[in-house]
């Protein structure tokens, strides 16, 4: 069995900022949620954050997004980035990316332990991606 080919879209490494700007966005958001007890939307927002997270660095180092319907390929895509932590991030990305089916389309709700753990392995990925953007 052959490897599937991951699909990419070139972007401008300057568009980064944008993807950034995303993660940041939602990043602030999923923290109002959490601290507000909305399970539900800080679990949703902490999707976003990550896979917005990923966007920036995959941009900002390789000047290629992830364009895959399956978004688990992102993690593949911060596996195969040269940098310090990359694969321990991916790790953690392929976690929240996991759950986005679960959080977004199924009918139950997000309970407070699942949240909390959600939120903290998106914000260990955000300050790795802002400490990684910021080092150049």
């Amino acid at each position: 069995m052959t490897a599937r080919e991951m699909k990419i879209r070139q972007e401008n490494r300057s568009a980064a900022v944008d993807y950034l700007k995303k993660a940041a966005d939602n990043y602030e958001q999923m923290l109002s949620a959490f601290n507000a007890s909305n399970w539900n939307a800080a679990a949703t927002l902490a999707v976003q954050c990550a896979i917005s997270s990923a966007d920036a660095v995959c941009v900002h180092e390789k000047g290629v997004r992830s364009v895959s319907q399956d978004h688990l390929d992102v993690c593949d895509l911060v596996a195969q980035l040269p940098l310090e932590g990359a694969q321990e991030k991916s790790r953690q990305l392929r976690k929240i990316v996991a759950r986005k089916n679960i959080v977004q389309y199924q009918c139950r709700s997000v309970h407070k332990v699942d949240a909390d753990e959600m939120v903290k392995v998106t914000t260990r990925i955000y300050q790795w991606v802002l400490g990684c953007l910021n080092k150049k």
